[in-house]
């Protein structure tokens, strides 16, 4: 099974667990669905790096250049500081994103015509929905390099799991590594719900040594 269908298997949380345990950043703050996304969505980040438009900074049309040549179950990753008074994506990019088989959008910044990317069924996570066009006021300025993303560094190619508890993104170098102990986390914490369904006081089951260390003793 590929690392994007186990991610898939899991949620955010037991990720984001994972990364603490082996002492790696990786979960972002202030992220949210910005329409009711009801499942995990997992895939390869492609990351966007956006700025103000200015005659030094030219650029492209915020995204279009990577959703033009983005490939299936791509999760494009777009960097705009934390901005939520303009946009970042809209209605015409997500039925784009959709034909080339886009998985999600995230952003550290806004979006909108979220109405069309809900109906499409397109999965977009950020800080706000805004009616602002990103037209004439900011522009793409690099694609597939290094980011800062809400405090986090994401590289294309890293993996991306995301689900209404939030988004988490996990080095590719380490994904392995992170996905193994999240499974573990997961398998031990049905368990651990098994015990209190069946009596155990939750002071014990809640226990910290009752959690998945880092490596099996």
């Amino acid at each position: 099974m590929s690392l994007v269908s186990r991610l898939e298997a899991l949620d955010a949380c037991a990720v984001s667990d994972a990364l603490d345990t082996l002492g790696l950043p990786g979960a972002v703050t202030g992220i949210r669905p910005l329409w009711p996304v009801d499942r995990v969505v997992a895939g390869r980040a492609r990351t966007i790096q956006a700025a103000p438009k200015s005659e030094s900074t030219p650029g492209r049309h915020i995204a279009s250049p990577l959703i033009a040549i983005a490939g299936e179950g791509d999760v494009a990753v777009i960097a705009n500081g934390g901005r939520e008074d303009v946009s970042c994506f809209g209605g015409i990019l997500a039925v784009a994103a959709l034909q080339r088989g886009i998985a999600a959008v995230v952003i550290d910044g806004a979006c909108r015509d979220i109405a069309e990317s809900d109906e499409l069924g397109l999965p977009v996570f950020g800080r706000a929905v805004v009616p602002v066009s990103a037209r004439g006021r900011i522009v793409q300025t690099a694609m597939d390099e290094r980011i800062d993303f809400a405090g986090v560094t994401v590289d294309s190619g890293d993996y991306v799991i995301a689900d209404r508890s939030g988004v988490v993104f996990v080095p590719a170098a380490e994904a392995e590594r992170v996905v193994a102990l999240a499974e573990r986390i997961v398998a031990r914490e049905r368990a651990m719900v098994e015990a209190v369904r069946a009596g155990e006081s939750v002071l014990d089951v809640m226990h910290d040594t009752r959690f998945p260390k880092a490596e099996e003793d």
